[in-house]
């Protein structure tokens, strides 16, 4: 098995060379004074949180959800619990290690993929975790109650993922089920990251400036930053807030919307002090469903199609061999031209 940077790079006192980055790719300050904004969802009328939504959206493209309906004792236990699972020896985990990214579930560090020519400072757990019925034979046995907080956790995780598809849906004038359906029918997958803790984290990152393969993600910080977002060609530490979930729209979702709530870009720095546990529940839509914009949003006159249409699968297959990650390379074989 190939080490993991949790199975004892993290132990020493130096990055080891492999992870030191060219100087201009670096992390550089970031903004301080400002944060994402935070929308609460028991906060007023649906009406007015619809209105909040889409005003973040349309500014960062990120926000926070406080008050959403999920257990804070679960929140907190799918946290430890993912921790726990980094934590165990190495043989525990051995059998989930694997460098194929169509492996399911899939231990690996890094980025997981060939375009990957430094490592990033970071281990990661993926495995499809909704329907639970369909994916439950796939959890880990290890730790011990990690199948079945995740049987809990991921229903509460999905029905989020469709109340905001729903509310989002309703302030953008699509019928109210638009976002739901095959549009939003793939498999919910669940994304344990685990940044160790770093000897000098001005040298390396935990994962690149990125945008998310997705139609919408969430995340669940745990109480240690290293979120940030790109905002005004800025970085944008994003703190973290108790029982609160960040969201962030994808690609799939900047192509439906026609570019109206964009896909922004965002990176996981490290931390020299604590290790940091973070999980991403990503809702992406069926492989056979068409991603196109939705005609409703579109006037040929003010708002033409900027994108054609194409499959999930397609866009994975790019993301998984062009080498590299800028937004702008990644999209243009779904751009229309001209």
């Amino acid at each position: 098995m190939e080490k993991l940077v949790s199975d004892g790079l993290s132990r020493g006192s130096v990055v080891p060379e492999t992870y030191i980055f060219p100087e201009e790719q670096r992390p550089n300050p970031v903004r301080t004074c400002e944060s994402i904004p935070v929308v609460d969802l028991q906060g007023g009328s649906e009406d007015e949180v619809v209105r909040e939504i889409l005003k973040a959206g349309k500014e960062y493209g990120f926000f926070q959800v406080i008050n959403h309906g999920i257990q804070e004792d679960l929140v907190n236990d799918m946290i430890s619990i993912a921790q726990e699972f980094f934590e165990m020896p190495a043989e525990n985990k051995a059998c989930y290690y694997s460098e194929d990214p169509r492996e399911e579930p899939r231990l690996f560090t890094g980025l997981g993929y060939e375009k990957e020519i430094s490592p990033y400072w970071r281990d990661c757990f993926f495995i499809s975790a909704y329907p639970v019925a369909k994916f439950e034979h796939l959890f880990p046995e290890k730790p011990d109650n990690l199948k079945e907080i995740m049987s809990k956790f991921a229903p509460e995780a999905n029905g989020l993922a469709v109340r905001l598809l729903r509310l989002i849906s309703i302030g953008l004038g699509l019928e109210e089920d638009y976002l739901t359906g095959n549009r939003s029918g793939g498999p919910m997958k669940m994304v344990f990251n685990y940044y160790p803790r770093c000897p000098d984290p001005s040298l390396t990152l935990g994962l690149p400036k990125h945008c998310d393969p997705t139609l919408i993600t969430l995340l669940l910080q745990g109480k240690v930053s290293g979120l940030q977002v790109l905002h005004d060609d800025q970085w944008v530490s994003v703190d973290p807030l108790p029982n609160a979930f960040v969201v962030n729209f994808g690609l799939l979702f900047e192509v439906v919307t026609n570019g109206l709530l964009k896909a922004v870009e965002h990176r996981a720095v490290t931390n020299q002090s604590m290790a940091r546990t973070s999980i991403a529940v990503t809702i992406r839509s069926a492989d056979d469903c068409i991603i196109c914009p939705a005609e409703a949003l579109l006037s040929k006159d003010n708002n033409p199609p900027l994108y054609g249409s194409f499959l999930f699968p397609e866009l994975f297959n790019v993301l998984a061999t062009k080498k590299t990650d800028d937004k702008e390379i990644l999209m243009e074989d779904f751009r229309i031209k001209g």
